[in-house]
């Protein structure tokens, strides 16, 4: 278990912020402004038009993000185990991809182990969790989709707690992290904290406020305020 990945476990919700939803020509200032709010993660959707909707960066954006954050690095691409290697080398420290993206997601899995990054497998709203089970020895963090990616505009979808619960049951005792990704606002974020994910990704509700800095800072106290503020103003 490498830092990032126990600093992911046993504590509030980590915050992962989505910079695809910064403007883009002012990225690091973007950054760094969530950084001195104690944000450490930058979440970087990588998207091919492929496997969903929509085109965005790929590994040299990621390795422009690594000078200011930790990129959590969500491959929502067909070929996830080609993108891998080069997201690990762009600085990388979370790579997650899609288990619906790829025929071999074992061998993607035992790819990255000993690479020094966590590891994480995504689900889609449709995809039963059961499909986790063989993989779960081979994972850091599964992270649970709450809208249908690649579409804008959509709304949390209400079986997510539902989700998080089965995929606790499944894990075990196994010290697997969970997530939450998508139709994370202002208004809900409290209450997605209060059930008790290990990590939270939010994009446009950092952007479209009054500034991302103060915008982290809000949804940080959110978090622990769902969280009986117990984590002292600390955040990973």
């Amino acid at each position: 278990m490498n830092d990032l990945h126990a600093s992911l476990l046993g504590g509030p919700p980590t915050l992962s912020v989505g910079v695809m939803s910064a403007d883009l020509l002012h990225l690091g200032d973007a950054i760094n402004e969530v950084s001195s709010a104690g944000v450490r993660l930058a979440h970087v959707d990588v998207i091919d038009g492929v496997f969903c909707p929509g085109l965005s960066a790929g590994a040299p954006f990621v390795a422009a993000v690594a000078r200011s954050a930790v990129p959590d690095v969500h491959l929502m691409v067909a070929d996830p185990l080609a993108a891998a290697e080069e997201h690990v080398a762009a600085g990388a420290g979370v790579v997650t991809f899609h288990l619906e993206a790829t025929r071999h997601p074992h061998r993607l899995l035992q790819s990255l182990a000993g690479r020094g990054v966590v590891r994480g497998v995504a689900l889609n709203p449709g995809t039963p969790i059961a499909s986790l089970e063989p993989l779960l020895d081979e994972l850091e963090l599964v992270l649970l989709l709450a809208v249908n990616p690649g579409w804008g505009g959509q709304s949390h979808i209400e079986t997510t707690p539902r989700r998080l619960e089965q995929v606790r049951a499944l894990a075990g005792s196994r010290p697997v992290a969970v997530g939450i990704d998508g139709g994370v606002t202002k208004a809900n974020i409290g209450r997605i904290a209060a059930l008790e994910p290990d990590l939270i990704v939010a994009g446009s509700a950092v952007f479209s406020g009054n500034g991302p800095a103060a915008a982290a800072r809000e949804l940080l106290d959110e978090i622990d305020r769902a969280h009986g503020g117990g984590n002292g103003g600390e955040h990973a």
